[in-house]
Protein backbone atom coordinates (compact mmCIF):
# COMPACT_ATOMS: atom_id res chain seq x y z
CA UNK A 1 0.00 0.00 0.00
CA UNK A 2 1.57 3.27 -1.11
CA UNK A 3 2.06 5.88 1.65
CA UNK A 4 2.21 9.69 0.54
CA UNK A 5 4.42 12.02 2.59
CA UNK A 6 2.95 15.71 4.07
CA UNK A 7 4.26 18.77 3.52
CA UNK A 8 7.46 18.43 6.41
CA UNK A 9 8.77 14.98 4.40
CA UNK A 10 7.13 12.71 6.71
CA UNK A 11 4.62 9.73 5.99
CA UNK A 12 1.20 10.81 6.43
CA UNK A 13 0.39 7.30 8.32
CA UNK A 14 2.29 4.91 10.19
CA UNK A 15 2.40 1.46 8.92
CA UNK A 16 1.85 -0.24 11.78
CA UNK A 17 -1.78 1.70 11.98
CA UNK A 18 -2.38 -0.32 9.04
CA UNK A 19 -1.20 -3.36 10.62
CA UNK A 20 -3.61 -2.85 13.66
CA UNK A 21 -6.55 -2.48 11.42
CA UNK A 22 -6.08 -5.49 9.82
CA UNK A 23 -5.29 -7.20 12.43
CA UNK A 24 -8.65 -5.51 13.92
CA UNK A 25 -10.42 -7.14 10.94
CA UNK A 26 -9.35 -10.49 11.36
CA UNK A 27 -10.67 -11.12 14.50
CA UNK A 28 -13.70 -9.58 13.73
CA UNK A 29 -14.36 -12.08 11.09
CA UNK A 30 -14.82 -9.02 9.02
CA UNK A 31 -12.94 -10.39 5.61
CA UNK A 32 -14.41 -14.08 6.27
CA UNK A 33 -17.89 -11.83 6.34
CA UNK A 34 -16.35 -9.94 2.87
CA UNK A 35 -16.11 -13.40 1.10
CA UNK A 36 -19.29 -14.59 2.00
CA UNK A 37 -20.63 -11.53 0.92
CA UNK A 38 -18.86 -11.61 -2.14
CA UNK A 39 -20.12 -15.92 -3.19
CA UNK A 40 -23.77 -14.66 -2.61
CA UNK A 41 -23.45 -11.24 -4.98
CA UNK A 42 -21.90 -13.98 -7.47
CA UNK A 43 -25.14 -16.03 -7.05
CA UNK A 44 -27.51 -13.50 -6.91
CA UNK A 45 -26.19 -12.15 -10.90
CA UNK A 46 -26.28 -15.82 -11.68
CA UNK A 47 -22.59 -15.97 -11.96
CA UNK A 48 -22.00 -19.52 -10.24
CA UNK A 49 -21.58 -22.99 -12.03
CA UNK A 50 -21.95 -25.30 -9.20
CA UNK A 51 -23.45 -28.44 -11.49
CA UNK A 52 -19.67 -29.23 -11.14
CA UNK A 53 -16.79 -28.50 -7.70
CA UNK A 54 -13.65 -28.58 -7.99
CA UNK A 55 -11.25 -29.05 -5.32
CA UNK A 56 -7.41 -29.41 -4.54
CA UNK A 57 -4.76 -28.06 -2.26
CA UNK A 58 -1.47 -25.70 -2.70
CA UNK A 59 1.59 -25.25 -0.61
CA UNK A 60 3.28 -22.24 0.24
CA UNK A 61 6.57 -22.25 1.65
CA UNK A 62 7.76 -20.14 4.63
CA UNK A 63 10.97 -19.63 4.89
CA UNK A 64 10.71 -16.74 7.77
CA UNK A 65 9.26 -19.60 10.45
CA UNK A 66 6.25 -19.31 11.98
CA UNK A 67 3.07 -21.77 13.39
CA UNK A 68 1.51 -24.63 11.92
CA UNK A 69 4.44 -25.37 9.33
CA UNK A 70 5.31 -29.16 8.30
CA UNK A 71 7.93 -30.51 5.99
CA UNK A 72 6.28 -31.29 2.53
CA UNK A 73 8.20 -33.97 1.27
CA UNK A 74 6.61 -34.26 -1.87
CA UNK A 75 7.15 -30.08 -2.32
CA UNK A 76 10.78 -30.35 -0.97
CA UNK A 77 10.23 -27.28 1.70
CA UNK A 78 8.93 -26.29 4.54
CA UNK A 79 5.43 -24.61 4.92
CA UNK A 80 1.33 -24.78 5.04
CA UNK A 81 -1.08 -25.88 3.02
CA UNK A 82 -4.65 -24.96 2.63
CA UNK A 83 -7.70 -27.04 0.49
CA UNK A 84 -10.17 -24.48 -1.51
CA UNK A 85 -13.17 -25.48 -3.38
CA UNK A 86 -14.10 -23.58 -6.65
CA UNK A 87 -17.10 -23.79 -8.91
CA UNK A 88 -17.01 -24.08 -13.36
CA UNK A 89 -16.49 -20.67 -13.79
CA UNK A 90 -13.22 -20.37 -11.19
CA UNK A 91 -15.30 -18.85 -8.29
CA UNK A 92 -13.96 -19.91 -5.11
CA UNK A 93 -17.46 -21.13 -3.17
CA UNK A 94 -16.16 -22.32 0.08
CA UNK A 95 -13.73 -20.88 3.16
CA UNK A 96 -10.63 -22.93 3.10
CA UNK A 97 -9.07 -25.34 4.92
CA UNK A 98 -5.50 -24.80 6.08
CA UNK A 99 -2.89 -27.50 8.26
CA UNK A 100 1.22 -28.23 7.74
CA UNK A 101 2.69 -28.67 5.04
CA UNK A 102 3.07 -32.38 6.11
CA UNK A 103 -0.56 -33.44 6.76
CA UNK A 104 -2.26 -35.43 4.41
CA UNK A 105 -4.95 -33.68 1.98
CA UNK A 106 -7.34 -36.65 2.08
CA UNK A 107 -8.51 -35.88 5.39
CA UNK A 108 -8.63 -31.99 5.36
CA UNK A 109 -11.63 -32.63 2.72
CA UNK A 110 -14.15 -33.98 5.73
CA UNK A 111 -13.54 -30.40 7.59
CA UNK A 112 -13.61 -28.49 4.19
CA UNK A 113 -17.39 -30.36 3.27
CA UNK A 114 -19.04 -28.70 6.64
CA UNK A 115 -18.10 -25.18 5.69
CA UNK A 116 -18.77 -25.98 2.16
CA UNK A 117 -22.29 -26.73 2.92
CA UNK A 118 -22.88 -24.00 5.64
CA UNK A 119 -22.00 -21.02 3.07
CA UNK A 120 -24.03 -23.13 0.68
CA UNK A 121 -27.04 -22.83 3.06
CA UNK A 122 -26.12 -19.24 4.02
CA UNK A 123 -26.38 -17.98 0.58
CA UNK A 124 -29.39 -20.27 -0.77
CA UNK A 125 -27.16 -22.79 -3.45
CA UNK A 126 -28.69 -26.21 -3.55
CA UNK A 127 -25.81 -28.47 -3.93
CA UNK A 128 -28.42 -31.58 -4.24
CA UNK A 129 -26.81 -33.59 -7.04
CA UNK A 130 -23.55 -31.34 -7.78
CA UNK A 131 -20.62 -33.16 -8.84
CA UNK A 132 -17.57 -32.92 -6.36
CA UNK A 133 -14.41 -33.53 -8.58
CA UNK A 134 -11.09 -33.99 -6.99
CA UNK A 135 -7.81 -36.14 -7.52
CA UNK A 136 -6.60 -39.47 -6.38
CA UNK A 137 -4.95 -37.95 -3.19
CA UNK A 138 -8.73 -37.67 -1.83
CA UNK A 139 -9.45 -40.91 -3.15
CA UNK A 140 -10.83 -43.31 0.11
CA UNK A 141 -13.96 -44.78 1.92
CA UNK A 142 -14.25 -41.49 4.26
CA UNK A 143 -14.68 -39.05 1.55
CA UNK A 144 -16.76 -40.68 -0.64
CA UNK A 145 -19.47 -41.30 2.08
CA UNK A 146 -19.20 -37.63 3.15
CA UNK A 147 -19.59 -36.48 -0.13
CA UNK A 148 -22.92 -38.84 -0.42
CA UNK A 149 -24.05 -37.91 2.67
CA UNK A 150 -24.43 -34.29 1.38
CA UNK A 151 -26.83 -35.12 -2.00
CA UNK A 152 -23.62 -34.37 -3.87
CA UNK A 153 -22.06 -37.00 -6.33
CA UNK A 154 -18.03 -37.65 -5.95
CA UNK A 155 -15.98 -37.73 -9.03
CA UNK A 156 -12.46 -38.54 -7.90
CA UNK A 157 -9.43 -40.38 -10.06
CA UNK A 158 -9.04 -43.75 -8.23
CA UNK A 159 -5.99 -44.14 -6.73
CA UNK A 160 -4.31 -47.39 -7.19
CA UNK A 161 -1.88 -46.90 -4.23
CA UNK A 162 0.90 -49.53 -5.95
CA UNK A 163 -1.93 -52.28 -6.02
CA UNK A 164 -0.50 -54.49 -8.96
CA UNK A 165 -4.13 -55.79 -10.39
CA UNK A 166 -7.23 -53.87 -10.25
CA UNK A 167 -9.10 -53.57 -6.29
CA UNK A 168 -11.75 -56.21 -6.24
CA UNK A 169 -15.48 -55.05 -5.94
CA UNK A 170 -17.93 -52.46 -7.91
CA UNK A 171 -15.55 -49.47 -9.28
CA UNK A 172 -16.17 -46.63 -8.12
CA UNK A 173 -18.08 -44.01 -10.25
CA UNK A 174 -15.18 -41.24 -12.20
CA UNK A 175 -15.44 -39.67 -15.96
CA UNK A 176 -12.37 -38.44 -17.25
CA UNK A 177 -14.04 -35.62 -19.23
CA UNK A 178 -15.14 -34.02 -16.19
CA UNK A 179 -11.78 -34.58 -14.28
CA UNK A 180 -10.09 -32.73 -17.62
CA UNK A 181 -11.91 -29.59 -15.80
CA UNK A 182 -10.10 -28.80 -13.24
CA UNK A 183 -6.82 -27.43 -14.92
CA UNK A 184 -8.99 -24.80 -16.24
CA UNK A 185 -10.25 -24.26 -12.98
CA UNK A 186 -8.90 -25.34 -9.68
CA UNK A 187 -5.51 -25.22 -10.94
CA UNK A 188 -6.16 -21.19 -12.73
CA UNK A 189 -7.33 -19.75 -9.26
CA UNK A 190 -3.99 -21.29 -7.35
CA UNK A 191 -2.22 -19.25 -10.61
CA UNK A 192 -3.49 -16.19 -9.89
CA UNK A 193 -3.11 -17.06 -6.42
CA UNK A 194 0.17 -17.07 -6.97
CA UNK A 195 0.40 -13.13 -8.99
CA UNK A 196 -0.48 -11.94 -4.94
CA UNK A 197 3.52 -11.61 -4.49
CA UNK A 198 2.43 -11.31 -0.88
CA UNK A 199 0.75 -15.04 -0.58
CA UNK A 200 3.83 -16.27 -3.08
CA UNK A 201 5.80 -16.76 -0.01
CA UNK A 202 4.79 -16.79 3.64
CA UNK A 203 6.28 -13.91 5.42
CA UNK A 204 3.66 -13.68 8.23
CA UNK A 205 4.81 -16.09 11.68
CA UNK A 206 1.21 -16.06 12.45
CA UNK A 207 -0.48 -18.31 10.33
CA UNK A 208 -4.42 -16.85 10.91
CA UNK A 209 -3.16 -13.79 9.83
CA UNK A 210 -1.90 -15.33 6.52
CA UNK A 211 -4.90 -17.16 5.77
CA UNK A 212 -6.82 -14.32 6.24
CA UNK A 213 -4.49 -12.27 3.31
CA UNK A 214 -5.58 -15.31 1.08
CA UNK A 215 -9.17 -15.17 2.19
CA UNK A 216 -8.94 -11.52 0.77
CA UNK A 217 -7.21 -12.77 -2.33
CA UNK A 218 -10.18 -14.93 -3.25
CA UNK A 219 -12.56 -12.91 -2.28
CA UNK A 220 -10.80 -10.57 -5.01
CA UNK A 221 -10.31 -13.68 -7.77
CA UNK A 222 -14.42 -13.54 -7.14
CA UNK A 223 -15.24 -9.92 -7.54
CA UNK A 224 -13.09 -9.79 -10.59
CA UNK A 225 -16.17 -9.67 -12.82
CA UNK A 226 -17.63 -6.28 -11.76
CA UNK A 227 -13.73 -4.83 -11.99
CA UNK A 228 -13.48 -5.20 -15.67
CA UNK A 229 -13.90 -1.69 -17.88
Amino acid sequence: MPIEKDWHGRPEIDYTRIYRAFRRWESDGCLDAIFEASVFRLHGDHRLDTRIIHGDGTTTAAKKGGDNLGFSGHKKLKGCKVVALCDRNCNVIAPFVRAPGNRNESPLLREALPRLTSIARAVGLDLRGTVMSLDGVYDCRPNRKAIFNRGMVPNINPNSRGRKGPKRGRKPLFDPAIFKERFRTIERVFAWEDKFRRLLLRFERLSHLHYALKTLAYTMINIRHYCRS
